[in-house]
C-alpha cells in the first residue's frame, strides 16, 4: 500500500524524501555546456522535417513540393489522437517530400518535408489565449494539439493526451532533474526562463487542478533551483524541491518514487498512481503556445563533448540537420578516430549513422566524444558473473540472464525475465567491469520482438479476417438456403392456397351445374329409349306387314301374265321377298339401336360418377348425338342392303325354259351372291358400330382424363377425326352397292360366274363353308319345288319354274339373313347342319333320279 496524501505532505514539508533501489554516480561533466548562455545558430541551407516526432502515429501532409510556407504554419493535420501536427520552422519553399534517415538507433527512414529557407523568417498568423482561465479546458487542451506539443524529456509523449486525463490527480510533478551526464539543456533552460516556465505551470494547473505542486530539481543544479524559486515565491502551494543527485533520479517512475514513495505498475501510468509529471521544456512549449500563440518549432539543444570546441546550448529549428549544429559548436574531427556523434547522454543515447539526421522534439543532447573520452564500444569482453548490474538496476531486474538470453536470441525467456521493465538506462553497461553494451542487447532484443509480435497479430488479424470472411460466407450461404426454403414454402403454400380455390370453385359450380346436368343425362336417356322404341316399332311393323305378304297368295311374273295367273304369282313371289328383307333389315336394326346407347350409358356413368363442368356437359351431349348418328346410320345401311338386294332380283333372268340343272344352278349363284353381299353388309355395319363405340369410348376416357378444359384446337381435331371416320364408313358402306351394280350389268353365264367367283374370294374359309350349307339347303328345296311342278303338270296346272326358282331366292336370302343374324355357331351346331345339309343332298339326287325315271 502506497504512502496516503498527507503523510508525503508531511515528508516533503520536513524536506525528506524517499528513494529508488540502484542507481550509479556517474561524473556530469556538465561544466562543459552550462556556462554559457543560450546561443541562437545560424540559418541552415536546408530544414528537414519529419512527419513523426513523437510517440503514436504521424499525420497526413497538407502541403505539396513547391508551395511556399510561412514560419509557423502548419505540414500536417492530425490522424488520430494519439497525432499531433508538425510546423514550418522558418518561412521558405517545400523542395522535396520523401524519406530521409531520422533520429532512430536503427537509421531507418521516414516520411520528411524538405523546406529551403527564405531568410525572411516571416510569421504565420497567431492565436494566442491571453486569458487562458476564462477559457473551458477542451479549446485549451485543443490549442495544445495543434500546437504539436508533446513530452520534451523523453519518448515524447502527446502531450494534449495527458491533460485530458479524467483520473483524480493529488500530485503535478515538474521534472528539472536532468540527470544524465553531459545534458545541460533544461538546466540553463530554467536559468533563463523560470517565468515562462512557471507560467506553463500555470496551464497546466488548470486544465488538470491537482491537490499539490511540486518542482523538483537536483542538488547539482543551485542556479536553477534558485530561479524556479523567484519565479514561484507568490505561490505557496508551489513547492520546489532539491532532489539527491544520483542517477537515474530523473526517470518518470524513479522520481515518482522518491517524492511519493508510491510506485507506478508494471504496464500502469502514473496517473494511475494520481501523479502526472511534465518536463519542464514542455511547460515553456506550452506557454508560449497558449500565451503567444507560437506552435512547437524550436528546442534547446545541448551541444557538447570534447571533440567540440565551444560546447554550448543552442536554440535549434526543428529540422535542423546534426551537421550544422557541430559546425555552430566548431566540431573538431581530428579528436576523434572516426566521426561519432551520439544522439543523448552518454547512458541512453544512440549513435547516428548520418551527420544530415535532423533534430526532433526529443532531441535535447548531440555529444561528440573525443578518443579516450568514453568506453569503446569494441571493448567487450566475456561477462565474469560478478552481478554488478544487478545491484545497479533501479528497476530490480536481472541484467545478466536477459544479457545472455538476448544474445542467445531466446527472447521468450528474455520476456520471462521482465526485459520491457527496462527502462534502459545504461547504469548496467555503466558499471558492467567487461565494458558490455547491456543496453543495446536489449534494445536489439526488444525491437526482434517487437516485430515478431507485429508478425504475429498481422497474422492474427489475417486469421479473424479470414474466419470472418468464411463466417460471412457461411453465414450467406445459410441465408440464401433459407430465403430459397423460404421462398419454396411460399411456392408450395400458393400453389395449395389456389389449388383450394379451384377445388372451391369446381364444388361451386358443379353444385350450380347440378340440375343442367341431370337434365342433360335425361334428355341422353330419352333419346336412346325412343331410338329403342322406334327400331323396336319398325321391327313389328315390319314383322306385321311381312305375315300378310305370306298369307297373300304367290304372284306371278309379268311374262307370264299370257299364261294366265302368271303375274298375280310374281306379284304374290315379289312381295315375300320384300317382307323377307325388310324382317332382316328391321332386326339388324333393332340390334344397333340396343348396341349404339351402350357407350352413351356409359358415358353418362361416368358423367354421374364425376363432377362434370359445363364443358364436360357439352361434351356428353356430343357423344349422345354421336350415337344417334350411328344407330341411324346402321338403319341407312340396312335400307342401302334391301336396296342391294332388290338389285339381285332385277338382275337374275325373268323367263328360264331351261331345265331343272340350270335352274339349280342360277339359285346357287344367286345364293352366293346374296350371302356374300350380305355378310360384306353385316361386316360393314359391324365395323360402322365398333368405331362408333371406339370413338365414344375414346372421348369418355379424355373427358375423364382431362385436368383443364379442351382447346379450341383439340375440338377442331376431333371433328376432322369424326369426319374422317364417317367417310370411310360411308365409303364402305357404298361398296357392296357398287359391286352389285357392277355384278347386275353383264349378262350370260360366264359374267355370273365371274360375279360368283369375285363373291366366294371375298368370304373366309368358314363362310364358304356355310355358303356350301346354303347352297344344298336351296338345291333341296328347288327340287322340291321341281317334283311339285311335275305334280302341278299332271293335274294340268301350268308349270312356274320361275315360281320355284323364286323361291329358292327367297330362302337363300333368308337363309343369309339368318346366318348373319345368327351368332357364331358352335361345334355341335356346325356338325348339326353338316349332317342336315348331307341328308338334303341325298334327298334331292333321290328326287332327281326318280325324276329322270318318270321322263
Amino acid at each position: 500500500m502506497y504512502p496516503s496524501f498527507d503523510s508525503i505532505i508531511e515528508t516533503l514539508n520536513a524536506g525528506k524524501m524517499y528513494s529508488f533501489p540502484g542507481g550509479v554516480h556517474p561524473d556530469d561533466k556538465k561544466t562543459l555546456s552550462n556556462t554559457s548562455v543560450i546561443k541562437k545558430p545560424s540559418l541552415p541551407e536546408l530544414l528537414i522535417v519529419p512527419l513523426r516526432q513523437h510517440i503514436g502515429s504521424d499525420g497526413i501532409c497538407s502541403v505539396d513540393v513547391g508551395d511556399t510556407v510561412l514560419k509557423g504554419q502548419i505540414l500536417s493535420q492530425s490522424s488520430s489522437p494519439f497525432s499531433v501536427p508538425v510546423h514550418a520552422p522558418t518561412s521558405g519553399e517545400v523542395v522535396a517530400i520523401a524519406p530521409h534517415v531520422v533520429a532512430h538507433p536503427s537509421g531507418l527512414t521516414e516520411m520528411c518535408i524538405s523546406i529551403r529557407p527564405d531568410g525572411k523568417d516571416t510569421w504565420c498568423d497567431l492565436s494566442p489565449i491571453a486569458n487562458y482561465s476564462e477559457v473551458d479546458s477542451n479549446k485549451l487542451i485543443e490549442a495544445i494539439c495543434q500546437a504539436g506539443i508533446s513530452g520534451m524529456g523523453g519518448a515524447g509523449f502527446p502531450t494534449h493526451i495527458k491533460t485530458s486525463t479524467s483520473k483524480p490527480i493529488e500530485f503535478l510533478v515538474l521534472n528539472g532533474i536532468e540527470c544524465e551526464p553531459y545534458i545541460t539543456s533544461d538546466d540553463r533552460l530554467m536559468r533563463e526562463h523560470a517565468w515562462q516556465i512557471r507560467q506553463g505551470l500555470d496551464i497546466l494547473i488548470h486544465l488538470i487542478g491537482p491537490k499539490a505542486i511540486i518542482i523538483a530539481v537536483e542538488d547539482n543544479k543551485p542556479e536553477a533551483f534558485e530561479a524556479l524559486n523567484i519565479a514561484c515565491q507568490d505561490k505557496k502551494d508551489y513547492r520546489v524541491v532539491n532532489v539527491e543527485t544520483k542517477y537515474p533520479a530523473g526517470g518518470e517512475k524513479q522520481l515518482i518514487q522518491v517524492l511519493t514513495g508510491r510506485e507506478v505498475p508494471r504496464n500502469g501510468l502514473p496517473a494511475d498512481v494520481g501523479v502526472m509529471m511534465f518536463n519542464v521544456g514542455t511547460c515553456y512549449a506550452i506557454a508560449d503556445a497558449i500565451l503567444h500563440g507560437k506552435p512547437l518549432i524550436e528546442r534547446i539543444v545541448t551541444v557538447t563533448g570534447e571533440a567540440v570546441e565551444s560546447p554550448s546550448n543552442f536554440r535549434a529549428l526543428l529540422g535542423t540537420p546534426v551537421s550544422h549544429l557541430l559546425e555552430e559548436a566548431n566540431y573538431n574531427p581530428k579528436k576523434q578516430k572516426a566521426p561519432k556523434v551520439i544522439m543523448g547522454g552518454p547512458m541512453m543515447g544512440f549513435t547516428l549513422s548520418d551527420a544530415t539526421i535532423p533534430v526532433i522534439k526529443t532531441t535535447n543532447c548531440l555529444l561528440v566524444p573525443s578518443k579516450k573520452e568514453l568506453v569503446d564500444d569494441n571493448a567487450e569482453r566475456p561477462c565474469i558473473r560478478c552481478s554488478a548490474c544487478a545491484d545497479a538496476c533501479p528497476a530490480t531486474l536481472l541484467p545478466q540472464q536477459m544479457f545472455w538470453h538476448a544474445k542467445a536470441k531466446e527472447y521468450d525467456k528474455a520476456e520471462e525475465y521482465d526485459l520491457f521493465d527496462c527502462i534502459e538506462c545504461g547504469a548496467c553497461a555503466y558499471v558492467c567491469p567487461s565494458e558490455i553494451p547491456l543496453v543495446h542487447y536489449y534494445r536489439q532484443a526488444k525491437s526482434e520482438i517487437r516485430l515478431q509480435r507485429d508478425e504475429k497479430n498481422k497474422a492474427e488479424k489475417a486469421k479473424q479476417r479470414f474466419e470472418a470472411r468464411k463466417e460471412r460466407l457461411e453465414r450467406e450461404k445459410r441465408e440464401r438456403e433459407e430465403k430459397h426454403r423460404k421462398a419454396k414454402e411460399a411456392r408450395l403454400a400458393a400453389n395449395k392456397a389456389k389449388e383450394q380455390s379451384a377445388v372451391a370453385a369446381d364444388t361451386a359450380s358443379t353444385a350450380s351445374n347440378t340440375s343442367n346436368n341431370g337434365a342433360a343425362e335425361a334428355k341422353d336417356k330419352v333419346a336412346a329409349a325412343l331410338a329403342r322404341a322406334k327400331a323396336k316399332k319398325a321391327a313389328l311393323q315390319a314383322k306385321a306387314s311381312g305375315e300378310g305378304v305370306t298369307s297373300a297368295p304367290l304372284p306371278q311374273d309379268s311374262e307370264r301374265a299370257t299364261q294366265g295367273e302368271q303375274a298375280p304369282a310374281a306379284d304374290d313371289k315379289k312381295a315375300q321377298v320384300a317382307a323377307a328383307i325388310a324382317r332382316a333389315k328391321a332386326k339388324k336394326a333393332a340390334q344397333a339401336a340396343q348396341s349404339a346407347p351402350t357407350p352413351t350409358e356409359n358415358t353418362d356413368e361416368q358423367s354421374e360418377a364425376s363432377p362434370s363442368s359445363p364443358e364436360e356437359d357439352k361434351k356428353a351431349k356430343v357423344a349422345a348425338a354421336i350415337a344417334r348418328a350411328k344407330a341411324k346410320k346402321a338403319a341407312q345401311v340396312t335400307q342401302s342392303e334391301q336396296v342391294s338386294d332388290e338389285q339381285i332380283e332385277k338382275a337374275q333372268p325373268e323367263h328360264s325354259s331351261s331345265p331343272s340343272s340350270d335352274e339349280d344352278k342360277k339359285a346357287k349363284i344367286a345364293a352366293a351372291m346374296a350371302r356374300a353381299k350380305a355378310k360384306k353388309a353385316a361386316q360393314t355395319t359391324q365395323a360402322k358400330t365398333d368405331e362408333a363405340q371406339k370413338l365414344v369410348k375414346i372421348e369418355a376416357e379424355s373427358e375423364s382424363k382431362a385436368d383443364t378444359p379442351v382447346s379450341e384446337e383439340d375440338q377442331k381435331k376431333a371433328r376432322i377425326a369424326a369426319a374422317v371416320a364417317k367417310a370411310k364408313a360411308k365409303k364402305a358402306a357404298q361398296a357392296p352397292s357398287v359391286k352389285q351394280k357392277e355384278a347386275s350389268s353383264h349378262d350370260g353365264a360366264g359374267n355370273t360366274n365371274n360375279v360368283v367367283n369375285e363373291a366366294v374370294n371375298e368370304a373366309s374359309e368358314a363362310d364358304k363353308k356355310k355358303a356350301r350349307i346354303a347352297a344344298a339347303v336351296a338345291k333341296a328345296k328347288a327340287k322340291k319345288a321341281a317334283q311339285q311342278t311335275g305334280d302341278t303338270a299332271d293335274n294340268g296346272d301350268a308349270p312356274l319354274p320361275n315360281a320355284d326358282e323364286n323361291n329358292a331366292k327367297v330362302s337363300a336370302v333368308e337363309t343369309s339373313n339368318e346366318t348373319q343374324e345368327a351368332p357364331a355357331n358352335s361345334e355341335a351346331d356346325e356338325k348339326k347342319a353338316r349332317i342336315a345339309a348331307a341328308i338334303a343332298k341325298a334327298k334331292a339326287k333321290k328326287a332327281a333320279a326318280e325324276q329322270e325315271k318318270e321322263s
